[in-house]
């Protein structure tokens, strides 16, 4: 859970492919393995997460930020963390659902994230 949502209770399901992850992440492969074990019922311990913890998740991982933006009649939306969750999910193939907690943003908030490259990413 981050600061930014802590205080959002409502969780939504949203297709992987939906998702916009504009920066290439720094990913530690053991923990998406451990990741991976837990969304598929074997739950295992990782650096970050021990296996007490990673058994209280029965099944799921936590909710990943997704920031929300409406622009010309389209939805987008855009993840700057939760990197490795988004690996262990891409990694069980399929059209998977991701748990996201969703953040209201617009496109000129994207941009403090992206620079000059936000209107690429608005086709």
């Amino acid at each position: 859970m981050s600061l930014q949502t802590s205080l959002l209770n409502k969780i939504e399901y949203l297709p992987l492919e939906q998702i916009r992850r504009p920066i290439p992440p720094v990913l530690d492969h053991s923990k998406i393995d451990a990741m991976v074990s837990t969304l598929t019922g074997t739950p295992a311990a990782s650096a970050t997460c021990t296996l007490a913890e990673a058994s209280e998740l029965k099944g799921e991982l936590p909710p990943v930020d997704v920031m929300k933006v409406r622009e010309n009649g389209k939805t987008y939306y855009f993840a700057f963390g939760g990197c490795h969750r988004f690996q262990a999910y891409d990694r069980l193939g399929g059209k998977k659902l991701v748990k996201c907690k969703i953040i209201p943003a617009t496109k000129k908030q994207i941009k403090l994230y992206t620079g000059a490259s936000v209107d690429a990413m608005f086709d």
